[in-house]
């Protein structure tokens, strides 16, 4: 695939996953704690696209590739906080393993992106 496309699509990907991140934090309790993991997941789980697209405006191959570790971050934490929902029981494995899986795979090609450039 051209770089360019797969630059476009790889940013549909990751946009695509911000709104699911969205909606999955939408199910979590209206408690503190509920509230405080909905704010976490919703930062780290939407900025992965965020900053991916800045990535590919970058000015400079050093500035893309610390953009690109940022999003490898960002999809880290992500699991992170997808693993503590699963863990508290307030959404359960199944309902959220595609999710999980969609991520794990953000971060390895993040990861990918990262050591080849």
């Amino acid at each position: 695939m051209e770089r360019k496309q797969f630059a476009k699509n790889l940013e549909k990907r990751t946009r695509e996953f911000a709104v699911k991140i969205i909606y999955l934090s939408t199910q979590l309790p209206n408690s503190p704690e509920g509230i405080a993991v909905r704010n976490q997941i919703t930062r780290f789980g939407t900025y992965i696209g965020a900053n991916y697209r800045e990535a590919n405006r970058s000015r400079s191959r050093a500035d893309f590739k610390n953009k690109i570790k940022i999003c490898e971050s960002e999809a880290s934490e992500t699991q992170y906080w997808l693993e503590v929902i699963v863990d508290t029981g307030w959404i359960t494995w199944d309902k959220m393993k595609k999710e999980y899986d969609e991520c794990s795979e953000l971060l390895a090609i993040f990861t990918s992106i990262g050591k080849n450039k």
